[in-house]
């Protein structure tokens, strides 16, 4: 389950033991509780699943797993869960602890010198990176003012339908466009691409000391051929390398058993690779136990077979393409 966390947490936050996230582009209250100087949070459905919340994008890693297992079994009034996960934190790859474990797939850009990243890509992203600029594109390091915010949701209202799904971020307002890329302000950049004076595309990266990861890329469709998003990931190096991160994370390097698509490729061309880091799942019930035994946490892309899950994606994008040129014969 990908749980995309853009609020930063605090105690004042939590309210009558609920605390409001974004899960895939909406905002839901989900139980929580402050303890060790983190909130604790709880999702899932079927299974409850106990995290630090924002764990992807602060710096603090969980170092004593027990404290954490002790404060959740304490506020179970408040946060009933079955199963606590944490993550070791990139580049730390060895695993530390006993509890029940998988290696995520991390998408991994070695950015501490920017030259030697540079020289390391493919020839044709070289290429992209100079036809962005050739062809007019300006890439610029923003502050989060009005206009940055309304030129990220004309990016994000461009198109209902991205890589063949439909887009959680689509048709929303300013206030919500603000309100979800609010987050991190003290310890992240916003990198936008300017074309004729319009944003074209943006790149918003958190930091969060040796390590710095992006939160959001998008660029508009309509000017893929001047490879914005390209750019916009050069600059992001560039921005890391010079505050001495070295190591630049981009999400999932593989989505379960989903295998070779579009996202994947574009990650490789721009200098990523995988790493695999140890994410512990920690029972705290009768039903977590044999949860964790049967890896009931895991989402459909890492328990389905490739050929069925490609199947399913052909037939999602073919649906997809239908309902737009159904709206689009409608509209005429």
């Amino acid at each position: 389950m990908e749980v995309s966390l853009t609020e930063p947490s605090s105690p004042s936050a939590i309210a009558g033991g609920r605390i409001e996230i974004s899960l895939r582009g909406r905002w839901q209250a989900v139980p929580a509780f402050w303890a060790l100087g983190q909130t604790i949070i709880v999702t899932g459905g079927r299974v409850k699943i106990a995290r630090v919340h924002d764990e992807e994008w602060i710096e603090e890693e969980v170092l004593a797993p027990e404290e954490y297992i002790r404060a959740i079994k304490a506020n179970r009034e408040i946060a009933k869960a079955d199963i606590f996960t944490f993550v070791q934190k990139v580049p730390h790859i060895t695993p530390c602890y006993t509890y029940p474990m998988e290696l995520e797939s991390t998408a991994v850009a070695r950015v501490g010198n920017f030259t030697e990243w540079w020289d390391a890509l493919p020839q044709i992203s070289r290429k992209n990176v100079r036809r962005s600029n050739k062809r007019g594109v300006t890439i610029r390091q923003v502050q989060f003012t009005d206009d940055v915010i309304c030129g990220i949701a004309e990016v994000q209202n461009e198109t209902s339908i991205r890589q063949g799904r439909r887009y959680p971020h689509y048709g929303k307002s300013f206030e919500q466009v603000k309100r979800d890329h609010s987050g991190f302000l003290d310890h992240c950049d916003f990198i936008a691409a300017y074309f004729d004076g319009k944003i074209i595309g943006f790149l918003k990266v958190v930091y969060r000391g040796k390590v710095a990861s992006i939160l959001q890329i998008n660029s508009m469709m309509a000017h893929f051929d001047k490879r914005p998003s390209n750019a916009l990931v050069t600059k992001a190096a560039e921005l890391c390398s010079a505050r001495g991160v070295e190591y630049l994370t981009y999400a999932r390097f593989n989505y379960g058993n989903k295998g070779e698509d579009s996202l994947r490729e574009f990650k490789i061309r721009n200098g990523f690779e995988e790493m695999l880091v140890p994410r512990y799942y920690v029972p705290l019930t009768p039903w977590g136990q044999v949860s964790v035994k049967c890896k009931l946490y895991r989402s459909p892309l890492s328990i389905l077979p490739r050929n069925v899950i490609r199947a399913l994606v052909a037939a999602r994008v073919k649906w997809y393409d239908l309902l737009r040129r159904t709206r689009a014969g409608v509209a005429q």
